[in-house]
């Protein structure tokens, strides 16, 4: 079975972090690769029922223009 999912990648420091806000988790890399592929590990160790219970229904991402300073 697959299931689209959002990964939001940016860079941190000296590596990159990977966010999957339907799941609100998160991983690491060195890469943007790195990073997506560990984050993908969660999908392939956790179980049906964990990524039932981490998974939100509705996530909406959106970009606003916010006047700053």
């Amino acid at each position: 079975m697959y299931k689209q999912m959002t990964a939001i990648i940016e860079r941190e420091d000296s590596g990159y972090v990977s966010f999957c806000p339907e799941l609100d988790i998160a991983s690491q890399g060195d890469t943007v690769q790195e990073a997506r592929e560990n984050l993908e590990l969660f999908f392939e160790t956790a179980s049906a029922e964990e990524i039932q219970q981490q998974s939100h229904d509705a996530i909406h991402i959106t970009r606003a223009e916010i006047a700053v300073g």
